[in-house]
């Protein structure tokens, strides 16, 4: 029986269908963890892109951007994109305001961390841990201080 999802076991079938399509928790990192995203030209080009490519079955819900790292909510259309593909598209499109600074490559970190959510409940932890991310950090006294971060789109769960 072929499944959806060819580049998993058939046995996760059944698992992906109940969240089709699965809404993703992602984070990428710099190479180095060097502190390359917390500026206003990296977060409006991480905005315009994710504000376009809604388009295309790439929807963006909400979003911290780090020093070093950037957290995001993802869904994307599973008829027309494989999650790692799409996240590598992503980095190199978001390499371009790095690239205009001058700033060498590499820029990223190989591969990136994903979680499918499987419940609003989830959805909503997850975003209190990424939202609250500058206050642990000590990059600002209050969390809605740090202006590296927002909503894209609305994703309901």
């Amino acid at each position: 029986m072929e499944h959806q999802y060819p580049n998993r076991p058939p046995r996760l079938s059944n698992v992906f269908k109940k969240f089709d399509p699965p809404l993703y928790f992602i984070t990428c990192c710099t190479f180095d963890r060097k502190p390359l995203l917390d500026s206003d030209r990296f977060h409006e080009h991480f905005v315009a892109l994710m504000t376009r490519k809604c388009h295309d079955g790439i929807v963006c819900g909400e979003y911290v951007i780090m020093p070093d790292h950037i957290h995001f909510f993802l869904r994307i259309d599973p008829n027309r994109y494989i999650l790692g593909k799409t996240i590598g598209f992503l980095k190199q499109s978001l390499s371009k305001p790095l690239r205009d600074k001058g700033i060498a490559q590499p820029h990223w970190q190989p591969g990136f961390f994903d979680h499918i959510l499987r419940s609003a409940n989830s959805y909503s932890e997850k975003w209190d841990y990424v939202r609250n991310n500058p206050l642990r950090a000590g990059l600002v006294q209050n969390v809605n201080d740090w202006k590296y971060q927002g909503t894209i789109h609305t994703i309901c769960y």
